[in-house]
């Protein structure tokens, strides 16, 4: 796996800013307007940009999924800010599920 010259912290800033776009005006920020239009806007956004990962990932463009993939990233930072969810949260499932199979830990959710 290539090194990158960004890492996963990357992600932690951009969530700060995202933060800090909380309340600011809507016609100066994009992040802004799309905490005024309210949850199930940003939910919607979400969505429509995993749809277009979706789709790239299948043509196989390489650079094109990269963009979608920040856009959805981006989008996914902006609706856990709304509903006050830190990233912290998110991580600490991840690494309490480093090791467990996919299939063990789906099963373990059904019950």
């Amino acid at each position: 796996m290539a090194k990158s010259k960004q890492d996963a912290g990357i992600l932690d800033e951009l969530y700060a800013t995202i933060l800090s776009r909380k309340g600011a005006d809507p016609d100066s920020s994009h992040t802004a307007r799309l905490f005024s239009r309210g949850r199930a806007k940003i939910a919607q956004k979400v969505g429509e940009e995993a749809v277009e990962t979706v789709i790239e990932a299948v043509r196989g463009d390489r650079q094109k999924l990269a963009e979608e993939s920040a856009d959805l990233l981006y989008h996914l930072l902006v609706l856990w800010a709304d509903a006050g969810l830190d990233p912290a949260e998110v991580f600490s499932i991840l690494e309490n599920r480093k090791g467990i199979s996919g299939i063990e830990e789906k099963k373990s959710r059904k019950s």
